[in-house]
């Protein structure tokens, strides 16, 4: 980087974290220092659920995602509104009316501790292993383009933001990401802009589109059905978007602490609502915008060369293999098939402009076949990294975005987008570390612990179990390789093997007052954990073909479906014989 780049990139990073210090003045209690003492309005909240969503994985791999597989990725977010209208009309005014510190103690008051504890312990599981991959996205990314130490960055990843989290708490974070995500909208938006700008003169972003769509990269709406049947296995479409989105939305928002957390620092019932169906107005156009990013990277990508792999240390690994000789071929085959689609594409956008038919056809069909070969030369490349011979890493859609960033941008703005990978990242990783503070401390210390301490006290221990929680996901982060196609799906794959469970547990707690035994609901969730997990082993040992989206539902009503029959059960067994 230029020494304009890391100017703006000190300046904006030393910026946030004097803002969040200079906000973290609380009351010395949990409710200021985990909820804001509920004094939040609802453009607040909406802007700090919008930035623990949003991570450094949703900037950096969702564009990489659509130029890799199209933009279908979008369809996982369509049962989000739903769900937003769910959560406002059920779960928002019971968490409200109790004036809870976390979405769990509401289960010890419906059914019983050890109820409270088990999802409160499935949230902790999987929020702090998730957040350690938050941590580790962008610092393995970093390191590889950078050559920087992965070490060093995951600690500095992850230790400044620390820093602000630990002294002021919700309300540090809530005002952090607000000014983290006017940063980070306007970077993007400037980046978008950049691709289409370094376009050829006479291709304009509706020659773009259209490009890009003819190549299939605008895939938005996909309905998985494949020779009239429906493919299971297929992760996005607009079914498993609708369904296994709403109900991953459904428990996300509505019972991972690291969401209640923000709309419970909300000063009524009104703002938590607002804060929360705005959200799911803006998120889905937001999530589209990321997408076409991608989409248009890949536009450009046709009329000036791409790297055959995007990640160099893996390339340099592959040079100096038993295939540096196959691979020195395949990469002077895939530069020639470049300089083909380059005039190809120019050719066929003059055609469009033109309205000469049968030219754009002929153009569009050689671009095609091109284009499949150029794939298929970039599969071998990822077939050889992943052997044993090289022991490399054969997914480069993590790096896409950033090394068009890196390789093509202007200086100054260089600097801004790798700001702005710091930032979705602390934005996401502070008010995870934050949620998992207050679920440990409010649902297990101040349970168990038999030592009575002032609200003071409380206080200064909530910011030991936030550093602690901060170490605990560098730790993680430390340890993170190979985890997913792609760090977007790898988070969310996580997420979808608890949050099922999680949501069914509190399903069955609003809606089936029949049940009052914590002992049924225990197990029901107990039994759809080993589920889940059982469906997921046998799809990845390729027994079963299901996409992970389908696993919330598996999960939320496996839980209603164990709980209804061991409350049956139950009731059988007490009930005296006539």
């Amino acid at each position: 980087m230029s020494q304009l780049d890391w100017i703006i990139l000190v300046v904006t990073l030393l910026s946030i974290i004097a803002y969040g210090l200079y906000k973290s003045r609380t009351s010395r209690n949990l409710e200021g220092y985990f909820l804001s003492n509920r004094s939040m309005p609802w453009g607040l909240v909406l802007l700090s659920i919008m930035g623990t969503q949003a991570s450094a994985i949703t900037f950096l791999s969702a564009p990489g995602q659509a130029y890799t597989d199209g933009m279908r990725f979008v369809q996982y977010y369509f049962g989000l509104p739903l769900a937003m209208v769910v959560i406002c009309i059920f779960f928002v005014p019971i968490f409200c009316k109790l004036k809870v510190y976390t979405a769990y103690e509401y289960l010890e008051n419906r059914f019983d501790g050890k109820t409270r504890t088990l999802t409160s312990f499935l949230f902790l599981l999987q929020r702090g292993l998730s957040t350690g991959i938050s941590v580790f996205a962008p610092s393995i990314i970093l390191s590889s383009l950078f050559d920087w130490n992965i070490y060093y960055t995951n600690i500095f990843m992850g230790g400044l933001l620390i820093i602000y989290t630990m002294s002021g708490g919700a309300k540090a974070v809530a005002y952090t990401q607000q000014l983290q995500l006017i940063i980070i909208f306007a970077g993007m938006f400037l980046a978008g802009y950049m691709v289409v700008n370094m376009l050829p003169a006479n291709v304009s972003f509706t020659d773009a589109l259209e490009v890009s769509g003819k190549m299939g990269k605008l895939n938005v709406i996909t309905t998985g059905f494949e020779n009239g049947k429906f493919n299971w296995s297929d992760q996005y479409n607009l079914l498993s978007g609708l369904v296994g989105g709403f109900f991953l939305a459904l428990s996300y928002f509505g019972t991972d602490q690291s969401q209640v957390g923000r709309y419970l620092t909300a000063k009524s019932l009104r703002e938590s609502r607002l804060g929360l169906l705005m959200n799911g107005l803006v998120k889905v156009p937001m999530q589209f915008a990321i997408l076409l990013i991608g989409a248009l990277v890949f536009t450009f990508y046709q009329f000036n060369k791409a790297p055959i792999f995007f990640n160099e240390v893996q390339v340099k690994k592959l040079e100096q293999s038993v295939y540096k000789d196959s691979f020195a071929i395949v990469q002077q085959e895939y530069n020639r098939l470049a300089a083909e689609k380059q005039e190809l594409v120019v050719a066929y956008t003059a055609a469009s402009d033109n309205n000469d038919k049968q030219s754009e056809e002929q153009s569009l069909s050689v671009l095609q076949s091109l284009q499949k070969r150029s794939d298929s030369l970039r599969g071998k490349v990822k077939s050889w990294l992943n052997t044993k011979e090289v022991g490399g890493d054969g997914n480069d859609t993590n790096y896409i975005f950033l090394r068009f960033v890196v390789d093509h941008l202007p200086a100054g703005l260089v600097g801004l987008l790798i700001a702005i990978i710091f930032l979705a990242s602390w934005g996401s990783i502070a008010a995870a570390i934050n949620s998992l503070s207050s679920s440990t401390m409010v649902d297990f210390h101040r349970r168990f612990s038999q030592k009575k301490v002032s609200g003071e006290d409380e206080y200064k221990l909530s910011k030991w179990y936030t550093l602690a929680w901060g170490v605990f996901c560098i730790i993680v982060a430390m340890f993170t390789y190979n985890i997913g196609n792609s760090l977007i799906e790898a988070v969310n794959v996580l997420g979808s093997l608890f949050y099922g469970v999680i949501l069914g547990v509190f399903l069955v707690a609003f809606f089936m007052k029949n049940i009052r035994n914590g002992h049924v609901v225990f197990w029901g969730a107990i039994l759809a954990e080993l589920l889940v997990l059982s469906v997921f082993i046998l799809t990845k040992a390729g027994i079963f073909k299901m996409g992970f989206l389908w696993l919330n539902p598996i999960g939320a009503f496996g839980v209603i479906f164990f709980s209804l029959l061991l409350n049956k059960l139950i009731t059988q067994k007490e009930s005296p014989a006539v």
